[in-house]
């Protein structure tokens, strides 16, 4: 079957519009092929209001986000691949989901570690998110980090 990510995307997409909404997407941006501004990306992370005032061209196929929008005053095309969305939500209250890993995916995220693996001189070890944290609050968690960065980004404008 084919990933379920893009159709889920764009019905949370349409949900959060018509509800009048800020929809914002939580990006990995170090996953291969995604194009965002570099001095936005906090901790391998952007966060990117897709609302339709803040975007023109945005399209939403089931391989990739694109869209033009201005960051700092300067304008740049973004291209997301719809492997690296890991959630949607509304600034206002945090409403929309969090993405689960999908099998199509897999392939290319393990291709990612592993290219990142064997490009990187030196491993740290990583704390690894508690295994008892339900999908509930993981999506809290990451709301909460995606608001306070969205919140930090408007105080520097």
């Amino acid at each position: 079957m084919t990933p379920r990510r893009p159709y889920l995307l764009r019905a949370f997409y349409e949900w959060l519009v018509e509800n009048e909404l800020t929809p914002h997407l939580v990006v990995d941006a170090m996953m291969s092929g995604v194009r965002v501004p570099e001095e936005y990306v906090q901790d391998g992370q952007i966060i990117l209001n897709v609302a339709p005032r803040a975007v023109g061209n945005l399209e939403m196929s089931n391989e990739a986000v694109t869209f033009h929008a201005r960051f700092g005053g300067r304008p740049h095309s973004v291209i997301v691949p719809i492997y690296a969305v890991q959630a949607i939500y509304a600034r206002e209250n945090g409403a929309g989901t969090m993405f689960e890993p999908e099998e199509g995916y897999d392939e290319i995220e393990e291709s990612e570690e592993t290219q990142h693996l064997s490009s990187a001189e030196s491993l740290k070890p990583i704390e690894a998110a508690p295994s008892d944290e339900d999908p509930g609050q993981m999506m809290s968690r990451l709301v909460q980090k995606a608001v306070q960065a969205t919140c930090s980004q408007i105080d520097k404008s």
